[in-house]
């Protein structure tokens, strides 16, 4: 089971968050396989904990959806599949979409103003090369639409959401992630809806900023492009 060790460790966190997060990033970022068999001695060791906050955080994990547990037996990363991508968008695109609706509500003139900042810095990392930033800064993006609607149920269903779409990324597309700018317009729109208090009009330009992507996403797959 291939381990870094040259990673950085969280601070001023109880060993179990500490390992909770970092088994975590490395099943999203890949470095731990879909299919991959855990070794809870080999990860206590790397990650100077005991064997206890390792099994702890597999158990985190298995609720996540991230991991597969069969005590007394083995601990395995879950298997992740193509046709996924059908499932998660769509979800994904139901949630945000009704949290751009609420926003129209609740949402303040500096909200906005960070909305406008989040797209601008968007938009250069696209122009500039820089996939993984302008991922980054997509989430942040519709994360402060989802604060902004004052709907906790969102943001936690959302946030679970989020974990296997960027897993699904990093696992499928590796370096090959692109973000087209087509994106960031469409946030101007979505900005430009939650000003003029048009809730019908945010909504659906932010399941189709949501849902254009997953039909760019798979149609690459299915060239077998990586």
């Amino acid at each position: 089971m291939p381990i870094p060790k040259n990673f950085s460790a969280p601070v001023r966190m109880s060993a179990k968050e500490r390992a909770f997060s970092q088994i975590q990033r490395w099943i999203i970022d890949g470095t731990l396989q879909p299919g991959e068999k855990l070794l809870d001695a080999e990860l206590a060791e790397t990650l100077s904990v005991s064997r206890t906050p390792i099994r702890e955080a597999f158990q985190l994990l298995e609720v996540q959806g991230l991991v597969s547990m069969h005590p007394g037996k083995e601990t395995r990363v879950t298997l992740i599949e193509k046709e996924d991508i059908l499932k998660m968008y769509p979800t994904l695109a139901a949630l945000h979409g009704l949290a751009a609706e609420q926003a129209v509500k609740w949402m303040n003139s500096e909200q906005v103003e960070t909305l406008k900042q989040l797209n601008s810095d968007f938009r250069n990392a696209i122009e500039t090369g820089q996939p993984y930033k302008a991922m980054e800064l997509d989430e942040q993006f519709h994360n402060l639409i989802v604060e902004m609607s004052e709907n906790p149920y969102i943001a936690s269903f959302g946030a679970s959401l989020q974990i296997h779409i960027r897993r699904f990324k990093y696992v499928f597309l590796k370096q090959a992630i692109t973000t087209t700018l087509a994106s960031a317009d469409e946030h101007d729109l979505i900005i430009k809806a939650l000003m003029e208090g048009n809730a019908d009009l945010a909504l659906k330009m932010m399941k189709q900023n949501i849902i254009r992507p997953m039909n760019e996403l798979y149609e690459t797959l299915s060239e077998g492009v990586q």
